[in-house]
């Protein structure tokens, strides 16, 4: 259980900090936005990992013996990402006008980690749907407070977030290829 979630605040992190540059927009509509994010992110990130854990489950004869591996080096992956998403400038920047079709993209783009990180989900002692619960709400509420965080304080959060999410996901590939 603890496993999940750390990973699920790992998870979260990339939307929270997107969540941040969405808020810093200084947008009238804060509350609706915090809505908006936190439904469509915490869905996404609570979806894409169940792809993943599938995946692997599905793979799972032909790499068992590799799979601590897999594990890892997709984590180490998906972690040195968001480490180097923190010191590049994000998306959300260049966005005019947040609509429906624009916060589907960044569920999408932000939800695609998770997809490869549901892989691990194989390698622990976990409900995958249980999990994949845990990951979308503990995406929800961080989306949600994030847009609040963004429209009080800017963007000085946002790459300090994505950091600490991708050191937590290399963290957490490098306990399952020693365990």
């Amino acid at each position: 259980m603890f496993d999940i979630i750390i990973l699920a605040l790992a998870l979260s992190m990339d939307a929270f900090a997107v969540s941040i540059g969405l808020g810093s927009k200084g947008t009238k509509r804060t509350g609706s936005l915090a809505i908006m994010a936190g439904v469509y992110f915490g869905l996404f990130q609570g979806v894409m990992p169940l792809f993943g854990y599938l995946g692997g489950i599905g793979l799972s004869s032909w790499v068992a013996a590799y799979a601590p591996w897999i594990a890892f080096l997709l984590l180490l992956l998906i972690g040195s990402k968001m480490i180097y998403e923190s010191i590049s400038v994000g998306i959300e920047e260049d966005i005019a006008k947040i609509t429906h079709k624009i916060m589907l993209v960044l569920a999408i783009a932000t939800s695609i980690d998770a997809m490869a990180a549901g892989f691990s989900l194989t390698l622990l002692e976990v409900n995958p749907i249980f999990a994949c619960g845990i990951i979308g709400v503990t995406t929800l509420f961080f989306s949600w407070i994030g847009v609040f965080i963004g429209a009080k304080s800017g963007t000085w959060l946002e790459s300090k977030a994505e950091l600490l999410g991708g050191i937590v996901l290399i963290l957490i590939g490098l306990k399952m290829l020693f365990t």
